[in-house]
C-alpha cells in the first residue's frame, strides 16, 4: 500500500484534508492509539460520499470516529481510511420543536442550543463530550435519559453511496447500542424533537446535573467516560468496587479511586495496558459475583 501516492491522489476530490500516517492518540479523548494509514478530516458530506467511494475502489477498508469520546484505538494503529465526522459537519439550525445537526456536532452543543431555545428534553447530553454520530451509534446517555428519547431522523451514507433519510426506528436502538454499530452505515445529520421549557429552569437544571456529574465522576486525567455497561439491575461501578478494583494499575492506566468504571490514562498509557486492565477487572467481578461485564467502549484496530 502506498500510503503517501493514494494521499495525493485522494486530496484533489476533497475540500477537507488527507494525512498519512495520523496518530489516533490525537483523535482520542484517551489520548491512545496508534497510526491511521490515511486520515481524512471532511468538510461537509460530499467528502465523505467521495471518501467512501474512492476507499472502496481502492478496496480500502472503513473506519468511521466521531470525538473519540468512546474508543481505544489499539497501539498498532487502523489499517485503511479512518474518516472523522467532526467540525466540518458541526452545523446545528432551530425550527420550531425541531433541531436538525450535522453529525459532527457535539452532544453538550446540541443541549445548549436546545436550552436556548426553550426546549427540553436535551438535559442528559449536556455533560457527554460525544459527537450526535457517535451519539446514535452508541444511544449515548445519562441522567436517566438517552438519543433515542429525542431523535427523530437522520440522514446516513448507505451502502450504495447514497444519503437517505431513516426515522429512528430503523436504528434498532437498545442500551447503549444501536443496529448502525453492524450495518456501516455513517450518520451525516440528524433531526430532534424538544419539548417546550422555560430555558431558566433547563439551565437550573442541568447546572445541577453537572455539578452533580462533577463531584462524582474523575477530573484532570485522559479517559472515555464508563468503561463497561451496567447489569441489569446494578452498577458496574458498584461491582468493580466489592470486587477490589479501584486502583488497580497496569502500565499508565489506573482504575480510577473515584469512581471504579473509569479507567484513566495516568502516564503515557498504552492500549495494552487499557486492554489488560479491563481482563483483571473483568475476571475479578467474575470471580467475586459470577457477573460477566461487557464493554460499552469500542475498541479498534491492530495490536
Amino acid at each position: 500500500m502506498n500510503k503517501p501516492a493514494l494521499a495525493v491522489e485522494l486530496q484533489p476530490l476533497l475540500q477537507g484534508s488527507v494525512r498519512v500516517n495520523e496518530s489516533m492518540a490525537l483523535h482520542t479523548t484517551w489520548r491512545i492509539g496508534g497510526p491511521a494509514d490515511l486520515f481524512v478530516d471532511p468538510v461537509g458530506r460530499e467528502d465523505i460520499r467521495q471518501a467512501v467511494e474512492f476507499a472502496r475502489s481502492k478496496q480500502l477498508p472503513i473506519t468511521v470516529i466521531g470525538n473519540g469520546s468512546n474508543l481505544l484505538v489499539k497501539d498498532g494503529g487502523i489499517r485503511g481510511m479512518v474518516i472523522k465526522v467532526g467540525r466540518g459537519l458541526a452545523y446545528i439550525t432551530v425550527d420550531g420543536t425541531f433541531i436538525r445537526a450535522g453529525a459532527g456536532l457535539t452532544l453538550p452543543e446540541l443541549a445548549a442550543a436546545a436550552r436556548r431555545a426553550g426546549l427540553g428534553g436535551f438535559e442528559f447530553a449536556a455533560g457527554i463530550p460525544g459527537s450526535l454520530g457517535g451519539a446514535l451509534v452508541m444511544n449515548a446517555g445519562a441522567m436517566n435519559g438517552c438519543t433515542a428519547d429525542v431523535l427523530q431522523s437522520a440522514v446516513v451514507l448507505d451502502h450504495q453511496n447514497r444519503f437517505i433519510t431513516l426515522p429512528k426506528e430503523e436504528f434498532g436502538f437498545a442500551y447503549r447500542t444501536s443496529n448502525l454499530q453492524k450495518t456501516g452505515t455513517i450518520c451525516v445529520e440528524t433531526c430532534w424533537q424538544g419539548i417546550p421549557r422555560d430555558p431558566a429552569v433547563i439551565e437550573q437544571e442541568t447546572r445541577e446535573y453537572l455539578s452533580r456529574r462533577k463531584a462524582l465522576q474523575p477530573q484532570g486525567f485522559p479517559n472515555v467516560g464508563s468503561i463497561f455497561k451496567n447489569p441489569p439491575g446494578d452498577s458496574a461501578g458498584r461491582l468493580i468496587e466489592a470486587a477490589g478494583g479501584k486502583g488497580l494499575k497496569v502500565g499508565g492506566a489506573e482504575v480510577s479511586h473515584k469512581h471504579a468504571n473509569w479507567i484513566l490514562n495516568v502516564g503515557n498509557a498504552t492500549a495494552r495496558d487499557v486492554l489488560t486492565l479491563i481482563e483483571q477487572v473483568k475476571r475479578r467481578v467474575m470471580d467475586c459475583f459470577g457477573i460477566l461485564l461487557h464493554l460499552e467502549v469500542r475498541v479498534l484496530g491492530e495490536d
